[in-house]
């Protein structure tokens, strides 16, 4: 009341000349006192449009959240009710259209009101409400808290250098902008600001339909948004909304019956309320690829000159950002995905899935078995980690990769001359320290024993067929001939990414796959395959344009050539085995009827991850099945009602990406890999020297001068004398590619001599020769050197060698 008062008594003082300006005016009589008084107006008084959240569209336009700081939807006054614009004026200013910007009538009246002890009356007009708060809305979007506290300091000083610029304003735009300008500014409830975004809360419809009722409870809002919200406050919404037709009915705006009418509404009846929210939580099951969206937005140097200026556009700049999410692949995703490892399940395994279009690096979807958002009681899986990204973008450390990572060996294999056609050993052996090549981080060599599943792998045979079963000592083998540092390049080359940004680890045990990665890294290295070697950046993001639909920002595709056409064509034929209907095929669930598919299983020490990694030539996905805390084991599990003693890629991932895939391609043409090269899959073949019965240093500088790596391996009882060679792996004569690692058996010596035969009394017959010449070959390798001469008949015949099941 003291403050009313003494404003007055101010503005007799001071704005004598303000109050009478619009007749001054018309005559054309401004004097220059008062002209001067409105000099250097702050220019946020430029009727700007107020902050407003962003819109996040798929691909296809529609919406999946609006990302702001202020609940506000700004429209123009023609996309306002009538019944809206009468009720502000009505119960906020009612000789707004008569006004300079000041109402000294409207003051005196509630300092009278207000000392007479009847309803409190704040006696500020719409347009000093307007400039109260622009000022306010200045300072949030500058965090300036000073400025803010000073729009909204309770003295003299503030209230003359309100009414000050409200005059001022006055006189540079019309009334209808001004009343336009605080619709959309003004506080509509708890946390709706503008009467768009209102009418969309309360009424889930907008603001242009609201009903005479739906307007004067809107109107009636703002003077106290808590106090009279008609969600947690109906009682105070109705009283209050009451006073508003009663005044709208006083000042003509609406007839007794339209009164009588509006006032018998129940509040609840009126209400239909629309939730909203500030996060991506609106976006559902693409909550987690909305979220991704917000942190590039933020990070990404293609727009903005700052993280901050960059995060100040987001949430208040009004930005329609349009990104690759296809919500026909994203539904299809999370069907497959909660259809094989529900939302909840009683085992707390969860699943994630990301798919990037080849060529591109366009997200197609991105999908998880949790709902976004903190755990409750209700839902104890929720969850707002992005199980599909790192940390940068609001995920976590990534998770082994398992034997998907023997991809990037095969291709080494392929890249150094080596063929799929070329037999390795894949019995479980020890790779000591020295034999290691790392030649990036020397330290991180060490010995190793790797080991096959039981009844997998053992002798020798083609990197084709331990491709197909995934055998884990045939890669051991591979990548023990090359250089690890060389291995782990293709990976990253091809955008293989750890969760932590940290460079992948060299160490022998990288080959079955130890380092952790994520599943969007994984999808975009495997895509490379599908492109021909094309690699590209994942991109989420196509276009940005800012609330007047001027351009911001079109990103585009970040892509290279890492690979050669030949050695992908290579590889995508051994993968394709992998994806074969076999049973022997450790990928035989990820089968796309119809379509060519390739990729690899995974499965992580413990069972503690599975994945699958696969792609046809559209689209390229990978699926990771595990817990949140990565090194829990899967073992002894029931899944989705299905118990499992052990969890492996072939199961659960292969039979999303098989389910996923086939929907996302439907009715889209049936693309096929481009053919193997005879050179990839036979590759150069030179014969293998004879070096039997030389000395070992001879064979030795032999096999190395044919360009082959040796090793020499365990003694073997031998017609040829100590230190001779008595075989070698791959034997004598046998094809196969420069560079291929040859084994040296050296002989130990003949076998002792059999005991002398008995007596003739004894008469004890010829003896069964059995041992002669038993060191024939082994597996498929075409036999080996022994012949056998024991009177038994030797046993000259091949090995069978074990090819077994794969790892996966």
């Amino acid at each position: 009341m003291l403050l009313a008062f003494l404003l007055v008594a101010g503005l007799g003082g001071v704005l004598t000349a303000g109050l009478v300006m619009p007749a001054v005016g018309a005559a054309g009589t401004v004097s220059q006192a008062t002209t001067d008084l409105f000099e250097d107006l702050p220019s946020e008084l430029a009727i700007a449009e107020p902050s407003q959240g962003s819109v996040i569209l798929a691909a296809d336009g529609s919406e999946l959240a609006t990302i702001y700081a202020d609940n506000r939807i700004n429209v123009s006054l023609d996309e306002v009710s009538p019944h809206m614009r009468n009720a502000v004026v009505a119960i906020e200013d009612r000789r707004f259209y008569d006004h300079n910007g000041i109402d000294p009538e409207g003051i005196m009246r509630a300092l009278v009101n207000n000392l007479a002890g009847g309803q409190t009356e704040g006696g500020s007009t719409l347009t000093q409400q307007y400039v109260k708060n622009v000022l306010i809305e200045a300072g949030r979007v500058s965090g300036d808290e000073e400025a803010i506290r000073e729009a909204t300091a309770p003295t003299i000083g503030r209230k003359l250098e309100e009414a000050r610029l409200s005059i001022g304003l006055e006189q540079q735009v019309g009334k209808e902008k001004i009343l336009e300008g605080y619709l959309n500014i003004a506080q509509f409830g708890p946390s709706q600001y503008g009467v768009e975004t209102a009418a969309q809360y309360y009424f889930s419809k907008p603001a242009a339909d609201l009903t005479i009722a739906e307007s004067a409870m809107l109107a009636g809002i703002t003077q106290s948004p808590a106090r009279h919200d008609p969600v947690r406050n109906p009682e105070n919404a109705k009283k209050r909304r009451d006073t508003v037709l009663r005044t709208m009915r006083a000042q003509g705006f609406i007839t007794e019956a339209e009164y009588d009418e509006a006032v018998a509404l129940p509040i609840e009846d009126m209400l239909n309320v629309t939730p909203s929210s500030s996060t991506c939580a609106a976006a559902g099951i693409s909550a987690y690829f909305c979220e991704y969206v917000v942190d590039e937005l933020i990070q990404s140097d293609a727009w903005g000159e700052d993280a901050d200026d960059r995060r100040q556009a987001l949430y208040r700049g009004g930005l329609v950002i349009k990104t690759t999410l296809d919500p026909a692949k994203q539904q299809a995703a999370y069907d497959a995905v909660v259809a094989n490892v529900p939302v909840n399940d009683p085992s707390d395994v969860n699943m994630a899935l990301s798919s990037v279009e080849p060529g591109t690096g366009k997200i197609q979807a991105m999908v998880q078995n949790t709902n976004y958002g903190n755990a409750t009681e209700e839902d104890p899986g929720a969850l707002k980690l992005n199980l599909n990204v790192g940390q940068s973008h609001g995920g976590g450390t990534g998770y082994q990769s398992g034997s998907s990572f023997k991809v990037f060996t095969l291709i080494e294999w392929l890249e150094t001359g080596h063929s799929l056609m070329d037999r390795v050993d894949s019995s479980n052996q020890t790779y000591p320290r020295e034999s290691w090549t790392i030649s990036c981080d020397p330290t991180r060599r060490d010995d190793w024993s790797p080991k096959n599943l039981e009844g997998i792998g053992g002798g020798r045979m083609t990197v084709l067929e331990s491709t197909r079963r995934s055998v884990n000592v045939s890669f051991a083998e591979m990548a023990n001939q090359m250089d690890m540092c060389a291995i782990i390049d293709n990976a990253e080359s091809m955008g293989l990414k750890t969760g932590t940004g940290e460079p992948l680890i060299p160490n022998p045990s990288a080959v079955l796959g130890t380092n952790n990665v994520t599943p969007l890294s994984q999808a975009t290295a495997f895509a490379t395959l599908a492109a021909g070697g094309v690699t590209c950046e994942p991109m989420a993001i196509t276009e940005i344009t800012d609330r007047s639909g001027n351009v911001v920002a079109t990103p585009e595709s970040t892509c290279s050539q890492v690979l050669e056409p030949a050695i992908v064509n290579g590889v995508n034929h051994a993968l394709q085995e992998v994806v074969s209907p076999r049973p022997s095929s450790t990928g035989f669930r990820a089968v796309v009827p119809g379509r060519p598919a390739a990729g690899k299983t995974g499965t992580a020490n413990d069972d503690s991850a599975a994945w699958f990694a696969g792609y046809t030539p559209q689209l390229a996905t990978a699926i990771w099945m595990g817990h949140v805390e990565s090194n829990r084991s899967m073992f002894n599990s029931t899944i989705n009602g299905q118990f499992h003693r052990e969890v492996f890629g072939g199961l659960y991932p292969a039979q999303v990406f098989s389910q996923y895939t086939a929907r996302a391609l439907e009715g889209q043409p049936v693309e096929q890999f481009p053919q193997v090269s005879p050179r990839q899959l036979f590759g150069e073949r030179v014969r293998v020297p004879n070096v039997v019965g030389r000395s070992v240093s001879d064979a030795q500088s032999i096999l190395a001068g044919a360009g082959f790596q040796v090793q020499i391996g365990s003694p073997v009882e031998s017609s040829w004398q100590a230190g001779g060679v008595a075989a070698t792996q791959p034997a004598s004569g046998a094809q196969v590619s420069p560079g291929t690692r040859i084994t040296i058996i050296p002989s130990s010596g003949p076998p002792e001599p059999p005991p002398p035969p008995p007596d003739e009394e004894d008469d004890g017959g010829d003896g069964g020769g059995d041992d002669g010449g038993d060191d024939g070959g082994d597996g498929n390798n075409g036999g080996g050197n022994g012949n056998g001469n024991g009177n038994g008949g030797g046993n000259n015949g091949r090995g069978n060698g074990n090819d077994g099941g794969g790892d996966d």
